[in-house]
């Protein structure tokens, strides 16, 4: 029986609009040649989630708390606590900002646009995540996304197979090679599903999950549900770039937007493709408008040590803040790709950072019998080296 649990916050958390863009970017522009950098990254992120989810599980704390152990200099403890509570926290904020952005371009898209000088579907989707987040139990949490994922996997798959992919050419983007002028566009495709801030909210919906579970037995079931629901994720992101692909790639033509992938489908569905596209789009933006509130809660209340209860008073400020400041940005005059795009920039940042300190908390002495071994740490530093390559290549691309 497929049993679905909190790995599925993690590809709810990495399916937002930022992946919609750099799929559908990657599909138009190579057609299906980056597809085996999605599987590296789908793989990746196995990797680094298992550990997340161990850390939460064995130590029934979450990352925020584990890293306050792993740094035992008091001097190194404030330079630290900002360091991360700046990446993190005000990360999502932007990154919230881009949620909120490509939920309302799918809004937009099923209900049509308004006459307002704000954004009022950035507003009506951050009240939405609000009303979620506000009942402070995590199982509700956990189901309303695991029915946005759902709804993803039908919007998204089912223009995968009425779009008629070359199946050959599928299999082949499997064989690792970089096309021209794809190295930047690859890059990204593996920075938008490795989500950093996804670590912290493993480790402490493990923790909620299985607090009552013997460890060995959680353990288990928490690697079964990373082999289901990381994939899902991973076949949405490959849904979206073969739509892409076929569309696009194979007519020569360009992608200004999200709203373009509409265009992949009008053959087929006419005047539905807008409301399809835009009902995945709208899921994949709401699902990450849930998790990066709720992930920036759990770092900061963890690193504070703060209640981590989901109904607290600090809690819920946190998460609050950080649904506010997203419809504040999403409200600006900033065009909407602009915005998606800056956030998946902080994500590159981030990613070296909070990779690096996972491997300091999975081996930790806290773990004990359950601390990485050599195979472990040789995987977690391999993807450790691409997060660093990813950041370069981000800044590379900020500053030039």
């Amino acid at each position: 029986m497929l049993k679905l649990g909190p790995a599925t916050l993690v590809a709810a958390a990495f399916i937002g609009p930022g992946t919609v863009v750099t799929a559908s970017v990657a599909g138009a522009s190579f057609g299906y040649a980056l597809v085996w950098a999605l599987a590296f990254a789908i793989v990746a992120t196995m990797i680094l989630q298992e550990m997340s989810a161990r850390v939460g599980v064995v130590t029934q704390r979450g990352l925020g708390e584990n890293l306050r152990t792993v740094i035992e200099r008091p001097s190194l403890r404030l330079p630290f606590y900002i360091l991360v509570i700046a990446a993190v926290v005000i990360g999502n904020a932007a990154y919230q900002g881009g949620n909120l952005t490509g939920a309302s371009i799918g809004a937009e898209g099923l209900l049509g646009t308004h006459s307002f000088s704000f954004n009022l579907w950035a507003m009506v989707i951050g009240v939405i995540a609000v009303i979620v987040l506000w009942q402070g139990k995590y199982k509700t949490v956990e189901r309303t996304l695991i029915g946005l994922v759902m709804l993803m996997s039908v919007a998204f798959l089912i223009t995968f197979f009425l779009t008629r992919p070359d199946w050959l050419a599928l299999v082949r983007g499997f064989v690792p090679r970089i096309p021209d002028g794809g190295a930047l566009t690859m890059m990204a495709l593996i920075g938008t599903t490795i989500v950093p801030y996804a670590l912290f909210l493993h480790a402490d919906s493990a923790r909620e999950r299985w607090q009552h579970t013997e460890t060995k037995q959680a353990l288990r079931e928490a690697r079964a549900d990373i082999a289901t629901s990381i994939p899902i994720g991973g076949l949405i992101t490959l849904a979206i770039l073969s739509t892409s692909a076929s569309a696009f790639f194979v007519h020569q033509l360009t992608i200004q937007g999200p709203a373009d992938l509409a265009q992949s489908i009008e053959p087929v569905f006419g005047r539905f493709a807008g409301m399809l596209m835009g009902a995945g789009l709208f899921a994949a933006g709401i699902s990450s408008a849930i998790t990066a509130p709720l992930a920036s809660a759990y770092a900061l209340t963890g690193i504070l040590g703060w209640s981590r209860e989901l109904n607290g008073k600090g809690f819920r400020a946190v998460w609050l803040g950080i649904i506010l400041i997203g419809v504040t940005l999403s409200s600006l005059e900033i065009r909407p790709l602009t915005l998606i795009l800056f956030a998946q920039v902080t994500n590159g940042l981030l990613l070296p950072l909070i990779a690096l300190f996972l491997l300091l908390a999975v081996n930790h002495r806290a773990m004990g019998q359950y601390r990485n071994n050599r195979n472990q740490n040789l995987l977690g530093f391999i993807v450790f080296l691409f997060a660093c390559l990813l950041c370069a290549r981000t800044l590379w691309f900020a500053f030039n």
